[in-house]
């Protein structure tokens, strides 16, 4: 049976590892490298579909498994014809398996081999999810994408901790393929555990390769260690995937680590920091950070980047927004919030053109200084 999500390998970048490529699934082909913006709650905060259509020119968003099954439940998107019709999304949608989310709850979660016993952050309700409990909801939801349970370990671990944790995701893994229903119409992908040891990683690729997932996704950086520990791991792990596979980088949004991840040879990246700093009043544009609600914008009659073709830098004022910003208009941080977005989904389409032009390293070189990033 032909897989519902495949991989097509367009160019590699001869000066780096860096791939172009497009990622088929039921709701539209995917251009890679992407940058995908996440809709935790069946929604990218603030944002309609149209916009994320039309501005932000997003193909692909996350959402939250652990999330929509507390509320609303999978059961009522289900009955409403699925997240697609629910959110009214037409495009492709991945959703995580809440393994994340779970985990980080600490203190209100019990993990064993059958499944997590945690507390809802909500109302402190106990919930019991297991792999095949996840892979249910997931096929409630009804994603393009579906991300097997994992157990993400925190950061640092101890040697023996990430072994069994990398161990009980090989075989949630294997409980999650069996459970999963819609194979024709859902591509399950398996996560990458093994913390920051790198025989761990091999192992984990190798047990989880075997099982030929439609996709593999590195799971369990990029959670507060040091940069040049993230680089490290990132670079020795992606060369170990299947090169006929999409290759997910999860949690990863900053600038910096999108164009590392693509170097990599990475394909799809997500992240809440886009949405996140705009409710802070902070934006990313091509010349580095720019912080609207401080005072030196309070007469900066300029867009936010002159070379950003958003609707946002297209019509208004640093002046103008960080006013919004100040009185918590609720327009300020919609304004940002398309901007990050457009900013993110920008710099992934300027990089598929630098891995076309086998060009990417200079252009990440060139992207730093003007940023303001040391190359690390």
């Amino acid at each position: 049976m032909k897989s519902a999500i495949t991989y097509e390998l367009l160019h590699e970048c001869k000066q780096s590892g860096a791939r172009r490529g497009i990622i088929h699934t039921p709701h539209g082909n995917i251009q890679t490298p992407i940058f995908m913006p996440v809709g935790t709650q069946a929604t990218v905060k603030s944002m309609t579909p149209e916009e994320l259509k039309e501005e932000v020119k997003a193909q692909i968003i996350l959402s939250n498994t652990y999330h929509l099954y507390l509320r609303p439940g999978s059961k009522l998107i289900r009955e409403a014809g699925g997240l697609h019709k629910f959110m009214n999304w037409d495009r492709p949608i991945l959703t995580d398996s809440g393994g994340f989310q779970v985990f980080s709850l600490g203190p209100l979660r019990t993990i064993t081999e059958e499944a997590v016993t945690f507390k809802s952050h909500l109302d402190g309700s106990e919930h019991f999810l297991s792999p095949e409990k996840v892979m249910e909801i997931e096929n409630d939801l009804g994603s393009d994408i579906m991300m097997a349970f994992d157990e993400c370990c925190p950061y640092p671990s101890t040697y023996e901790y990430t072994k069994n944790s990398m161990e009980r995701t090989t075989r949630w893994a294997i409980r999650c393929k069996e459970a999963h229903k819609n194979t024709d119409k859902q591509g399950l992908f398996g996560i990458i555990q093994g913390g920051f040891y790198k025989d761990l990683r091999k192992q984990s690729v190798k047990d989880l390769v075997k099982l030929d997932f439609p996709g593999y996704a590195i799971g369990g950086i990029s959670v507060g260690e040091p940069k040049e520990e993230f680089l490290d791991i990132l670079q020795y792990t992606t060369p170990l995937l299947p090169k006929d596979k999409p290759r997910y980088l999860m949690g990863v949004g900053t600038p910096d680590y999108l164009i590392e991840a693509a170097l990599a040879g990475i394909d799809m990246c997500d992240c809440v920091l886009p949405t996140r700093i705009a409710r802070n009043g902070t934006a990313m544009t091509w010349n580095g950070k720019v912080v609207v609600r401080n005072a030196t914008y309070e007469r900066d009659w300029g867009p936010l980047d002159k070379e950003c073709d958003c609707y946002t830098c297209k019509n208004y004022t640093r002046a103008y927004i960080r006013h919004l910003v100040k009185t918590n208009e609720i327009l300020g941080i919609r304004l940002l919030s398309i901007h990050n977005l457009r900013f993110l989904t920008s710099l992934m389409e300027r990089v598929r053109i630098e891995i076309e032009n086998d060009n990417l390293l200079s252009f990440r070189d060139e992207f730093y200084k003007k940023y303001g990033y040391t190359k690390e």
